[in-house]
């Protein structure tokens, strides 16, 4: 449990500087998410806690989190063995919606994260494809951002 309370305190030191977030910052939450594997359950629930309860300028800070987790897990693993993104896809619909309420220009950013999931195999199109919808405006009641582009792609 003690990894687990060095990596909530390293994800929420986030916090005590501004955005964007240092690459070794990056690397030091993902080496403590690592070492905290056992207890993966606990490390994606306090992501998904960061995430909802964050400021909006934070929200993709948090994304990164699981993007830098997720693809290190699987690195270091492989995609058998890696704990971590079966566990974030449980819930991965709630974390896009309080992932939505980031700044609009925000916005951009979540969905180059969902093309490189969706390009390098990280999660199912299935669940890349409605969060895709929702960060683009469509399935967020949150903060609707309407674009014309898309109507008639599927």
């Amino acid at each position: 449990m003690e990894a687990v309370n060095a990596f909530n305190q390293e994800l929420f030191s986030l916090m005590d500087s501004k955005p964007p977030i240092s690459r070794a910052k990056m690397i030091s939450i993902t080496k403590s998410a690592i070492k905290a594997m056992k207890l993966y359950k606990h490390v994606v629930q306090i992501v998904e806690k960061f995430i909802k309860k964050c400021k909006p300028e934070y929200k993709v800070a948090g994304l990164y989190v699981v993007d830098s987790i997720v693809r290190q897990s699987r690195h270091q693993f492989g995609p058998d063995k890696d704990v971590f993104g079966p566990r974030f896809t449980k819930n991965i619909t709630g974390t896009f919606e309080n992932l939505c309420l980031c700044p609009i220009e925000d916005r951009s950013k979540i969905v180059r994260v969902l093309n490189l999931w969706q390009k390098n195999g990280v999660f199912k199109i299935e669940v890349i494809q409605p969060l895709l919808d929702m960060a683009a405006g469509s399935g967020s009641g949150a903060a609707s951002i309407t674009h014309t582009e898309e109507p008639g792609e599927l």
